[in-house]
């Protein structure tokens, strides 16, 4: 199985081919437009299973299936109040013994006078609010976390290293950290160039897979500076998870 984590940086359009170039069979790509909107200009999209999340059609939480893999949102489960939040059954993913629970990510750490020192922030809620849903079935939490440890502040709820622990109660280990041997906060490889500058990178997208996936034969790769951010595609480079059963 191939699992994209992408911040698409808006016209999604304008990228598929990149997309489609990294063959997922599950994406999730944040800053993307409503499925009504992208479908009219990237029919390539067509034949893909498609949830997206969000307040602004033209830009949210897109999360897409291809190939066998089928997705199933359940808006009954689904908390408003976590807008950029997606809680997504995936069926027929291949390598998987059954259905993947997915909480794809897009973490708005400072809208809505979220960035308070008391406050969890949107991923901590929705970790308390779908852990029955994330416990029920081998999980995935995957996407643009917008976080990392170098920027946590003392006593602060939302820090990423709070964010690292609940995770690892739900049996959820990072790929990237795991398959580099480094611990948060020490990763060389930036997912993020502030203004597009390669000096001003950061490690902000992750995904976060079943502890038991670790006995798979697993590789997670990241998208290169010259090959995403140069030609402007986006100022973030996507997270590549590949996993081989035993």
């Amino acid at each position: 199985m191939r699992i994209v984590a992408w911040n698409c940086a808006m016209a999604l359009h304008r990228k598929v081919d990149a997309l489609l170039a990294l063959r997922p069979d599950l994406a999730v790509i944040s800053e993307a437009a409503e499925p009504a909107r992208l479908l009219d200009r990237a029919p390539a999209l067509a034949e893909a299973s498609l949830v997206w999340v969000g307040r602004n059609p033209h830009k949210g939480l897109l999360l897409a299936g291809f190939g066998t893999t089928r997705l199933e949102f359940s808006r009954h489960r689904h908390d408003g109040r976590l807008h950029w939040m997606a809680p997504v059954t995936v069926n027929g993913l291949p390598g998987a013994d059954g259905p993947v629970h997915l909480l794809g990510v897009w973490a708005q750490n400072a809208s809505e006078g979220n960035l308070q020192k008391h406050n969890p922030g949107f991923l901590q809620q929705a970790l308390r609010r779908y852990r029955r849903f994330l416990r029920s079935a081998p999980a995935v939490v995957a996407g643009d976390f917008n976080n990392h440890v170098q920027w946590d502040r003392p006593g602060w709820r939302m820090n990423h290293a709070n964010e690292v622990r609940v995770l690892a109660r739900l049996g959820l280990v990072s790929a990237y950290h795991l398959s580099r041997g480094v611990a948060a906060g020490d990763e060389p490889e930036p997912t993020f160039y502030w203004r597009r500058r390669l000096a001003d990178g950061y490690h902000i997208d992750y995904v976060f897979m079943p502890e038991s996936w670790t006995n798979s034969r697993f590789h997670l790769s990241v998208g290169r500076y010259q090959d995403w951010v140069g030609p402007g595609l986006s100022d973030h480079v996507p997270l590549v998870l590949e996993v081989t059963p035993p």
